[in-house]
């Protein structure tokens, strides 16, 4: 087991990839900022934007974000077994997709 956690950079990735298309300038720069603030560089932040890290646990963490949000349970279903046969546990895929759901419903 990897001991991949939902740090502070996972969950500013996570976010990032899940606003991408946001029309809302001032809530992108506060994003960007303080993925700054958490030591990301612009180059993290552009890939984080597009759904991708340098890092492979980071992006199974937000391709599992994604699908969460976006799709079908099918397909998140398959995006999270890769994830844990990537190494990321159960538990926190859970909370990857709780974070993913509660973090960005406009109801919630």
């Amino acid at each position: 087991m990897s001991g991949f956690i939902m740090d502070e950079r996972v969950c500013r990735s996570i976010a990032l990839a899940l606003t991408a298309n946001s029309e809302d300038l001032q809530d992108r720069q506060q994003q960007e900022d303080a993925a700054r603030q958490s030591g990301m560089t612009g180059a993290e932040i552009d890939l984080a934007r597009r759904g991708s890290s340098f890092d492979a646990l980071t992006s199974f963490a937000m391709a599992l974000a994604i699908a969460a949000r976006f799709t079908d349970p099918a397909l998140i279903a398959a995006t999270r077994d890769k994830a844990v046969k990537a190494g990321i546990s159960p538990e926190v895929c859970a909370a990857i997709e709780a974070f993913a759901i509660k973090s960005f419903d406009p109801i919630a």
